[in-house]
């Protein structure tokens, strides 16, 4: 017996266990999925998830930065 059994023909999770939500965004700091769609993902057909990875690297700018520290007092 293989592991090929185990294998589905599937678009991959974008999750790379960084797994942190922004209040501002509801993103995903690590994949840059929302809250809904990291819930619906194992649901979704394959366009679904084709597009969503589709908008992802646009959602990048969506994300706030954080100014502690250093950048802060500078402000």
């Amino acid at each position: 017996m293989t592991d090929d059994i185990w294998k589905r023909a599937e678009i991959e999770s974008p999750c790379i266990k960084i797994c942190v939500i922004q209040p501002e965004s509801r993103l995903c700091t690590g994949c840059l999925r929302s809250i809904d769609e990291i819930g619906a993902w194992s649901r979704m057909t394959p366009e679904e998830r084709r597009n969503v990875m589709k908008e992802l690297e646009g959602r990048r700018s969506k994300l706030t930065r954080r100014r502690g520290g250093r950048a802060a007092r500078l402000a």
